[in-house]
């Protein structure tokens, strides 16, 4: 059994006609159901993929866990170090699986191939994070006293991914908990195995080729079963789940029943608004690429554009000009704007959304039905409708955009907020007055808040998520990192051996500490030093010579603070 010619170049990323979904301690296996990837641009398959069992689960679990031990004792930069090299892999490959990527998951090449480059740059970043989680010295209230506050791993963190960002969303988690020193055990979505597979495939060679285990990476191609699975494991301190709220809440309520920590990035039902002093020209463009890209299909998809009356009908105008010029078609091709929907019962959604639309008054102004064609596409549409709709309050995923009036700002913000969800949001204007007003406490309650810029394309500087129906978590940039580790603090220097206030006296004075003092001569040297320098900063002091016993006297007391990082 052999490709046909369009799909030879799945070789070059280790994809077969027929292939194992389990990465188990560094063995493909696989002894679930055989399942077919589908191509949605002609619902044609591409590849099989026998997914994973409950024992192929167990098994690659096993192996993770004690993976972990391991992981976590490598000195951070050199975690750092096996992402940086994680990133390289994927830049050899970045062409082949960001057309994988448009091929299996339907969005146009070049936000395939984005997404892959968005994986590698989140490489980047975390290497540059391995070498800056610092803790803190705090003043403690008790004389001769200090506190100290470090980070450490939680073991294992589980990632379950969705269709729409099958790589980006793994990027944002995995790198940071791997560089944090956590194994990671994946889940990617269930109609994109193949990106799935291809992407372990390189991190598995890297784990190899540095002699490390390769359950540091585990990786599983299922359904429901397994996602349940990674809820219920108490390996798993930490579950971070994309998806729809609905879901959601069910894999939060169960991690939840055995105290473990949910991260969440669920339903968004993103506006833009575009308020009467706005450049129109600007925020047209801008609304097009936020509704129309990835076929609707993006959490921080624009679904409500909200319109200040004075300009409603010079925006509205531009803007069903701008969507006759979409072109629809294979993503794959050059110059396509909008590809299919990712699978069939997407389409059948759209469909039974437009008649939902439609009988609580929601007037089609363009689009509103599908395309006759073998795979899954539909006519990007634009709906005027009221902002008490019940419709509009929920997230249809796919390229529908309904357009609201309103008279004022405070209008405007009250509807961006009327919804259940709480991910992105923008406005358009040239106020400073205004743009305060929407970033302040009486703005936007989204996580996300944008001036002047589209609802999506979110920064991998910056931490992404989302509030209320969006689920709270927090991915990628910022201090995402601190949800993928733990802390330790409450340490007690008057417990500790003299040598470590000789260290100290060393590094503030440049005295070596002489083998004939005692005890009291070198604590009264602290004492002198501690006066002396209040504020001083006391750094590069390295605890290495310290014997093992001062941890054994000097517990830290464990103050967990767990959770990690579309």
């Amino acid at each position: 059994m052999s490709f046909a010619k369009e799909y030879e170049f799945l070789t070059e990323i280790g994809i077969e006609p027929r292939n194992l979904g389990s990465f188990v301690n560094g063995v493909w296996k696989g002894s679930g159901s055989v399942v077919s990837s589908v191509n949605p641009a002609n619902n044609k398959p591409i590849a099989e993929v026998v997914e994973a069992s409950h024992q192929d689960y167990d098994e690659g679990m096993k192996a993770c866990f004690e993976a972990s031990k391991t992981w976590m004792q490598l000195p951070a930069p050199k975690r750092g170090e096996i992402v940086r090299q994680i990133g390289d892999a994927l830049r050899t490959k970045l062409e082949y699986l960001g057309r994988l990527l448009s091929l299996e998951m339907g969005k146009i090449l070049p936000e395939g191939i984005g997404e892959v480059q968005e994986v590698i740059d989140m490489c980047d970043f975390a290497v540059g994070l391995s070498r800056q989680l610092n803790g803190s010295v705090i003043p403690s209230e008790r004389p001769n006293h200090m506190m100290l506050e470090m980070w450490n791993p939680l073991g294992v963190v589980g990632v379950i991914t969705a269709f729409n960002f099958p790589c980006a969303v793994l990027g944002w988690n995995a790198c940071i908990a791997l560089v944090c020193g956590n194994c990671v055990v994946w889940k990617g979505a269930p109609t994109t195995p193949l990106i799935t597979i291809a992407m372990t495939k390189l991190v598995g060679e890297v784990l190899e080729k540095n002699g490390l285990p390769a359950a540091i990476f585990t990786s599983f191609c299922g359904g429901a079963e397994i996602g349940q699975a990674i809820a219920k494991d108490t390996r798993i301190p930490l579950v971070s789940f994309t998806g729809s709220s609905k879901v959601g809440l069910m894999v939060q309520q169960t991690v939840s029943q055995r105290f473990g920590k949910c991260l969440l990035e669920l339903s968004g039902n993103n506006a833009l608004i575009v308020m009467d002093d706005a450049d129109v020209k600007l925020a047209v463009r801008s609304v097009l690429f936020a509704a129309v890209g990835t076929a609707g299909q993006r959490c921080t998809t624009c679904r409500r554009l909200l319109v200040h009356e004075k300009v409603y009908d010079s925006v509205v105008d531009q803007l069903l000009e701008a969507y006759k010029q979409v072109k629809i078609g294979d993503p794959l091709e050059k110059g396509t704007l909008l590809g299919p929907l990712h699978t069939q019962a997407s389409r059948e959604n759209f469909e039974k959304g437009i008649k939902v639309i439609k009988s609580q008054g929601g007037k089609i102004l363009t689009g509103g039905s599908i395309i006759e064609s073998e795979g899954n596409f539909v006519q990007p549409t634009i709906v005027e409708i009221s902002p008490s709709a019940d419709v509009v309050k929920e997230e249809l995923f796919g390229p529908v955009l309904y357009v609201l009036k309103f008279k004022s700002f405070e209008e405007a913000v009250e509807i961006n907020n009327s919804v259940p969800q709480g991910l992105s949001s923008s406005i358009f204007t040239r106020s400073p007055e205004v743009i305060f007003k929407w970033i302040g406490p009486k703005g936007s309650d989204c996580g996300i808040v944008n001036v002047n810029i589209p609802t999506n394309g979110a920064e991998i500087g910056g931490a992404f998520g989302g509030e209320k129906g969006t689920g709270g978590g927090r991915e990628a940039g910022s201090d995402s990192w601190k949800q993928a580790v733990v802390t330790r603090d409450g340490c007690d220097l008057e417990t500790l051996p003299m040598g470590f206030y000789s260290i100290f006296r060393y590094l503030l004075e440049g005295v070596p500490r002489s083998p004939h003092q005692g005890p009291t001569t070198d604590l009264v040297h602290y004492n002198k030093l501690r006066e002396r320098t209040t504020t001083c900063t006391r750094d590069q002091l390295r605890l290495v010579d310290l014997p093992h016993l001062w941890f054994k006297v000097c517990p830290a007391p464990y103050a967990w603070w767990l959770g990690i990082g579309i």
